[in-house]
């Protein structure tokens, strides 16, 4: 399970476009989110780097990585 800390996440539209990039990546990558906390949930087994940067083409700049 990899924890991404993002900015800009705000609304269930942001979650389902945060899910839809880090799928492109990882069809199987299982996505959870806390909007309040924007923190984005992912279990995959994709390489971190892969799936960060797919986050942030989606436009939603990750602050860190747990």
């Amino acid at each position: 399970m990899i924890q991404f800390q993002v900015e800009g996440m705000t609304c269930n539209h942001c979650v389902g476009a945060i899910t839809r990039a880090v799928q492109a990546v990882d069809p199987a990558a299982r996505v959870s989110a806390d909007v309040p906390a924007q923190a984005v949930r992912v279990d995959s087994g994709a390489d971190t780097q892969a799936l960060r940067e797919a986050i942030e083409e989606a436009g939603y700049p990750v602050r860190s990585v747990a």
